[in-house]
């Protein structure tokens, strides 16, 4: 258990030094807003079964994006990690398979974010093979 532990306390530290060298942020600030962004929208469905939604946009600057373009889906992976972990803690269930996109916004003032999330309906396999014929 210790080498497991320090091998996601190295990860953690290594993807620190990516946000804040990237965005001059701490990770944490987006993190937070991700984890705000869940407990906000909890819909308390029946003893022990809260749902929250699966599909969280982080909106950056287009400086911003630009910078982080090469490595989008270490931060997209880092940034659904942090949020199942957040989930995990608190007993929620998401709506479906969870989904953190990082996409590009003109609106966003330089240097910040903006956080949203929805529900994603379900896509299901019959959906495949209707599309397929």
């Amino acid at each position: 258990m210790g080498a497991l532990s320090a091998l996601e306390e190295t990860l953690e530290n290594r993807w620190d030094a990516l946000w804040a060298k990237v965005l001059d942020k701490d990770p944490v600030e987006v993190v937070d807003a991700l984890r705000r962004e869940c407990d906000d929208n909890a819909v308390v469905c029946g003893k022990d079964h809260v749902m929250v939604p699966n599909a969280y946009d982080v909106e950056l600057a287009d400086e911003v994006h630009d910078r982080l373009a090469s490595h989008s889906t270490h931060v997209c992976q880092a940034l659904t990690d942090a949020l199942v972990r957040h989930a995990e803690r608190k007993g929620y269930e998401f709506a479906g398979p969870l989904a953190v996109h990082v996409a590009r916004c003109p609106e966003v003032p330089n240097g910040r974010y903006r956080v949203a999330s929805r529900v994603m309906e379900h896509v299901s396999v019959d959906g495949f093979f209707d599309a397929a014929h």
